[in-house]
């Protein structure tokens, strides 16, 4: 059904969550607790006037704010305000995109994407001493980064940073770590590209390890391909961990669902196992999964609140459910109609 067609007054009735933020618009929520309160890290959608394509040229986010709430049951995150612009990045051009943050210690370490001055994405860490910033740049981004959607997971003190992301997210350009501008896409018949995984280095601001692809395989062990659209990797990758399990979850990108694959170390190979997240209204779908109090949480974003304009955005959250066997009961964002 297209965008124009959907009639949004009925739509925000059947949506199993509303969204967290009505005065601005919000992408890619980043969820963590922090000090006993949910903090939210996502993209600040703006309207840059930029026409739609498939590099994603017209998401031309220039900041980022930090968001609160005391619990995920609360109906509205707080705004705690801007903790930082890509006036204040000097290596960075232009398209802050999906970010994360980490603790180490009493430190605060916030990564963020953003395109060079040769349009190239890299990843940047900024520092702070509180989740609510203010966060200061490292002057250049991290050396070996690329492409786009860092997702820092701390395992046991172990910290790993996970990214990439096809199409305007550059990482089919990328061959064992390097640029190429002749690389594509793989062939359908082809193994499909996975997220990268690299060890952070004891300071936080750097790899102690080089980025390695992750593969996710079938139900026969075998990675899947890259014509298998509805399962393999596109973006967004997300860890998280749930008795003794490892979960990575990601975007299928052009078929809009959030799936995840299971396994038994932080750095692969992963099980494919299911959606988590059926296709929400507009073209991106990005999360992350956060435990508060002994429950589990899904933030998420649709294009709801801009009637589906799909580079303006608004985050929600929902509750997830595990069955015995540790699956993530699949979640629709919007109830059927009578």
């Amino acid at each position: 059904m297209g965008e124009d067609s959907i009639d949004f007054n009925d739509l925000r009735k059947r949506a199993v969550s509303q969204p967290l933020v009505s005065d601005k618009f919000t992408a890619d929520p980043s969820a963590h607790v922090f000090e006993g309160k949910i903090y939210i890290y996502p993209s600040h959608d703006i309207d840059a006037g930029i026409p739609f394509n498939d590099n994603g040229d017209h998401f031309g986010m220039r900041d980022y704010h930090a968001y609160t709430m005391q619990s995920p049951d609360d109906k509205k995150a707080v705004d705690l305000g801007k903790i930082l612009d890509i006036d204040d990045v000097s290596w960075a051009k232009r398209q802050m995109w999906a970010p994360d943050i980490a603790r180490k210690g009493d430190k605060y370490f916030f990564y963020f994407p953003a395109k060079d001055k040769d349009d190239i994405f890299r990843i940047g860490v900024a520092v702070g001493d509180s989740p609510s910033g203010p966060f200061i740049p490292d002057t250049d981004p991290i050396k070996g980064s690329y492409s786009i959607d860092p997702a820092v997971f701390n395992d046991n003190g172990k910290y790993y940073m996970y990214f990439g992301g096809l199409w305007g997210g550059q990482l089919q350009k990328y061959r064992n770590n390097t640029y190429s501008s002749e690389n594509e896409l793989r062939r359908d018949d082809e193994f499909a590209l996975g997220p990268l995984v690299a060890e952070m280095s004891d300071d936080m601001r750097s790899f102690s390890s080089s980025p390695k692809e992750i593969i996710i395989e079938d139900e026969n062990g075998n990675p899947l391909l890259a014509g298998d659209n509805k399962r393999r990797y596109f973006e967004g990758p997300w860890m998280h961990k749930f008795k003794e399990k490892y979960y990575l979850s990601y975007s299928t990108g052009d078929t809009h669902y959030i799936c995840y694959a299971t396994g038994d170390n932080p750095i692969g190979p992963f099980k494919y196992a299911g959606k988590i997240l059926e296709p929400v209204v507009g073209w991106t779908t990005h999360h992350s999964i956060c435990e508060f109090e002994g429950r589990w949480f899904l933030f998420y974003h649709d294009s709801s609140l801009s009637k589906g304009v799909t580079h303006l955005r608004c985050m929600k959250v929902i509750e997830i459910f595990y069955d015995e066997l540790g699956n993530i009961k699949t979640v629709y964002p919007y109830k059927e109609k009578n």
